[in-house]
């Protein structure tokens, strides 16, 4: 395919997010949005959404005690389970606002907890996320078109949700200095990002809300190479109980390292061990003391978005040297899209 790769749409959304973290974290009213989260009526705090979305919940739940990430994908699936007596605030995630799951959620909310306070967090502002209404306390935020990804795999939607919920329900903070100062950390990042040879499968681990972002990290590289670099994630820990059977010499490891002891600790100490054991794999580390340095003043889910980067920007490079369309690496296949629709909704009953 003759085309250079900064020709690509994803390719700029990359690198379009300092500059949407700037101007969104000045013109975002966090005090207004926070007293009417303030002023509703629940016991926790549910973060939903599917695949990438799903994991921004992930991310947060591990880091904000009285939060909960709730996949819309087992809402729909086990509506009754999980919504039968449950007081909670409902956060939805969708880029698009429109898959079957973001619209069956809604199905199953109206049906089984009508009243239940909800908060649309999303990046088009025409999709059944920010225009379908409700008998129950409902917000809409919509971020700027910029975050509308037009690319298949999420990267500023991802990266700019992410951080607007960090913003409403993390500890306070003064949010566009915080904003402005991950962008100025982002900048430089995309300038150091170094992409080495292809490699035959890839792995992602971390502690702590940077597991899940290690989770996102490897579902980017499968995503934008259509499935030609396998990937796993798992936690730093977690990872010698069995998943590193996955590690051949062609391996490359990113162990995501946090700055908190003793996990930063645990961390390093993987990596050691991987490099050890595995002389012909490539492992990196990357955050406070890292391979790729990523100071992490803010705490780990803060830093999630700057540590997935690194990933976004190498599966787009990969996926370009494999000849593929990065924009849609499934193209001509029909197997994935960009929206996932076409999944058959089933009656919630009341």
């Amino acid at each position: 395919m003759n085309r250079n790769l900064t020709e690509w749409a994803t390719w700029r959304e990359i690198h379009s997010q300092p500059d949407i973290w700037r101007s969104w974290g000045a013109a975002l009213d966090v005090a207004e949005l926070r007293r009417w989260i303030a002023a509703q009526s629940f016991d926790e705090v549910w973060f939903c959404g599917a695949g990438t979305s799903a994991y921004i919940g992930d991310i947060i739940a591990a880091e904000i005690k009285g939060t909960r990430s709730v996949p819309s994908t087992d809402i729909v699936a086990c509506p009754a389970q999980i919504l039968a007596g449950a007081r909670p605030l409902v956060v939805s995630f969708g880029r698009s606002g429109n898959s079957t799951e973001s619209i069956g959620t809604l199905d199953a909310l109206d049906a089984l907890a009508p009243h239940a306070p909800r908060l649309h967090i999303t990046c088009n502002k025409d999709g059944v996320l920010a225009q379908r209404g409700s008998d129950a306390p409902t917000r809409v935020i919509v971020l700027p078109e910029a975050t509308h990804d037009a690319g298949f795999a999420m990267t500023s939607s991802f990266s700019t949700m992410l951080l607007t919920a960090l913003a409403l329900f993390d500890a306070a903070c003064d949010v566009p200095a915080w904003m402005q100062a991950l962008a100025d950390q982002m900048q430089e990042l995309l300038t150091k990002v170094a992409t080495g040879p292809r490699p035959e499968r890839i792995v992602y681990v971390g502690s702590g809300p940077l597991a899940f972002a290690a989770r996102e990290a490897a579902l980017k590289v499968m995503e934008l190479s259509a499935g030609q670099i396998p990937a796993l994630w798992d936690s730093s820990l977690g990872f010698r109980h069995g998943p590193k059977a996955f590690v051949t010499d062609n391996t490359d490891i990113t162990v995501f390292v946090s700055p908190q002891d003793p996990t930063h600790e645990y961390d390093f100490d993987l990596a050691h061990e991987l490099r050890a054991q595995f002389p012909k794999a490539s492992v990196e580390t990357i955050g406070p003391g890292g391979d790729i340095a990523v100071p992490m003043p803010f705490g780990t889910a803060w830093a999630a978005p700057l540590c997935v980067a690194v990933a976004q920007i190498r599966g787009a490079t990969w996926a370009h040297d494999l000849g593929l369309d990065v924009d849609d690496p499934f193209k001509g296949r029909s197997t994935l899209s960009r929206v996932v629709s076409g999944v058959q909704l089933y009656p919630v009953a009341s």
